[in-house]
């Protein structure tokens, strides 16, 4: 898992570069901030010509998730998230390491000693492939130019359809999808860079809360005597 987020972490590094961050601050910020997708949301932004507020705002948005995943990992973890290391915990709550993590309970019950294991040993792992890549995409973009040219630029994008193209299976999730990317698409020519990924984030939630509001409100009506 950390080789594989690490090959895709060479493309940030050199489009952080090419966006107009030195390699310094390329580096701090795949550290400080260690979120893949809110990382290329913020140097794509400011790489179209997007405002700071706008790349903030737009990695924000896309770094929520993480909460989310706090929520599920912080009682599995027990001990090991609380106290002084609960901090190193929140650093480590990322896509992968959730997901590994959170995969040991179907495949061994009652294993939380495994989930815990598969939650630090993935996130620490790619945090240093992913650190290491991205100093060394971040020289390579000084090297050699516009990532553009080589298709760096859509490492990112592909990795993450990766990621989400399984979860797809149900018809609302494909309805939210839809949704999402149709309100994006509609977007790109008529707004600056990063409202397009906010208002596609908002249209998402509201269409994928609509439909669980209306199944509770049948559900109580049809409880009522």
């Amino acid at each position: 898992m950390g080789v594989a987020s690490g090959s895709y972490a060479v493309s940030f590094g050199a489009l952080s570069v090419a966006a107009g961050l030195s390699v310094t601050q390329t580096v701090v910020l795949s550290t400080l901030m260690f979120t893949g997708g809110s990382q290329f949301a913020f140097v794509g932004v400011l790489g179209a010509g997007g405002g700071g507020v706008a790349a903030v705002a737009t990695a924000g948005f896309l770094g929520v998730r993480n909460g989310f995943y706090g929520l599920t990992m912080s009682p599995l973890l027990g001990p090991q998230g609380h106290g002084w290391r609960r901090p190193f915990a929140a650093h480590m709550t990322l896509d992968e390491s959730t997901a590994v993590g959170t995969a040991q309970l179907a495949l061994n019950p009652g294993r939380r000693d495994l989930v815990r294991f598969g939650f630090w040993a993935t996130g620490l792992s790619v945090f240093v492939f992913w650190n290491a890549a991205t100093l060394l995409g971040a020289y390579l973009g000084d090297a050699l130019g516009d990532p553009r040219r080589y298709g760096l630029d859509a490492a990112a994008a592909a990795a993450f359809l990766a990621l989400l193209w399984p979860r797809l299976v149900a018809a609302l999730s494909r309805g939210v999808a839809a949704v999402a990317v149709g309100v994006a698409l509609a977007l790109v020519p008529l707004t600056p860079a990063g409202v397009p990924v906010l208002a596609a984030a908002v249209a998402g939630a509201v269409a994928g809360l609509l439909p669980a509001r209306a199944a509770a409100r049948t559900g109580a009506e049809g409880g009522a005597p």
